[in-house]
């Protein structure tokens, strides 16, 4: 049966377009529907942009391995695209002795997932390197950083388009069907889900970030008892008025949840913040100045020098999280036929952090369930 494209990817977010690149390198027609005006607009754009180095996710998990396997493709990728990083590593602080037992435990997931170069570090240790951090112990982890994550989007549509596909914006995926043969009718581009374009497809990937449970529901045939309950995880960000206070990226032990509110320098020089977590109904992107007195309490904690009133409200950023408050945080979601028993389909679900980190080895874990029998 002859089609439009090889392949159809729904989100042209860092992992969508990553899954289109990887599919494209095996030789296949990709085309990337994006429903905003540009690539990149939704989680992707709204985060850390740090470079994760895989320390906390359970042995064995997907998070864990395509973190690790990622953030080495990662580094490699940007070297040859001279997309800007900086590799600045981090540490992760107890701030007393009652939060040793915890980084402790991240050592120890860490060296299990295979993470590089990790050093234990005292309390003056830790301070030696970062004068003004306030720590009982620490965790260094030299393999973590920051990049341009938009110059990283544009470099993989950039592989996507030199191999023959195209990156569609202002196109949002309407609905999907599967054809008597194998493959897919796709609509798209219509207005409030009516009209738009048809094209088919012997592949078809869906990687919408927040859309994920809405684009699964549209396509006729799949379980709706296997599309999974999504939560919306609201994290906000404060930037520090004055100079960066560490060159290196500075995490507290996680809350539950998250990874909680960390300390970056970004690649323009600044010192911001963030996020913390908070479980909300819809995409508000406001940022709430009252925030800022709990997040002083939280840095104070390890860095005692924060100025008052130096913070300045500066961005939100929504997660597409699988579990809701108080419930255990559970694995990325790859779901192919086995688990919704459509030929040619791969649904991602609840791709958060680290997926920006990870999202070149989705693409492979992606394109290797669609194209190895």
């Amino acid at each position: 049966m002859s089609f439009d494209f090889d392949a159809v990817v729904v989100g042209a977010g860092a992992v969508g377009l990553a899954c289109g690149r990887a599919l494209s390198r095996r030789g296949l027609s990709v085309l990337v529907l994006e429903r905003e005006p540009a690539i990149g607009q939704g989680v992707s754009s709204r985060n850390s942009e740090v470079i994760h180095g895989g320390l906390y996710y359970p042995s064995g998990s997907l998070k864990a391995r395509v973190c690790v396997e990622g953030r080495r493709a990662l580094y490699a990728f940007l070297d040859s695209r001279k997309v800007d990083y900086r590799k600045c590593g981090k540490l992760v602080v107890a701030t007393d002795d009652t939060e040793v037992p915890r980084i402790e435990a991240i050592f120890e997931q860490a060296t299990a997932n295979g993470v590089e170069g990790l050093e234990h570090l005292t309390g003056p240790q830790a301070q030696s390197l970062e004068p003004g951090l306030a720590a009982h112990a620490a965790i260094l982890s030299p393999e973590s950083g920051v990049f341009d994550s938009h110059g990283y989007m544009l470099a993989l549509q950039g592989e996507i388009e030199d191999a023959g596909g195209s990156v569609v914006v202002s196109t949002p995926f309407e609905r999907a069907e599967p054809l008597p043969g194998g493959g897919f009718r796709v609509t798209a581009g219509g207005e409030g889900g009516e009209g738009g374009a048809t094209l088919t497809t012997a592949l078809l990937v869906t990687a919408p970030g927040l859309g994920a449970q809405d684009v699964a529901s549209r396509i006729a045939g799949y379980p709706a008892d296997r599309i999974p309950a999504g939560h919306y995880g609201k994290g906000v960000y404060f930037r520090l008025t004055g100079k960066a206070p560490f060159e290196r990226l500075v995490y507290p032990p996680p809350i539950p949840g998250a990874l909680g509110t960390h300390y970056r320098k970004d690649l323009g020089g600044q010192a911001v913040f963030g996020p913390d977590l908070e479980y909300v109904d819809g995409e508000d992107y406001s940022v709430d100045p009252a925030r800022a007195a709990a997040f002083e309490r939280t840095i104070r904690r390890f860095w005692p020098g924060l100025p008052e009133g130096a913070l300045t409200p500066d961005y939100a950023g929504i997660r597409p999280k699988l579990h809701g408050p108080g419930e255990p945080q559970p694995d990325f979601q790859l779901r192919g036929r086995d688990d919704h028993g459509l030929d040619g389909l791969v649904a991602l679900f609840g791709i958060e952090s680290p997926g920006l980190t990870s999202s070149l080895a989705i693409g492979e874990a992606v394109a290797e369930m669609l194209t190895v029998d």
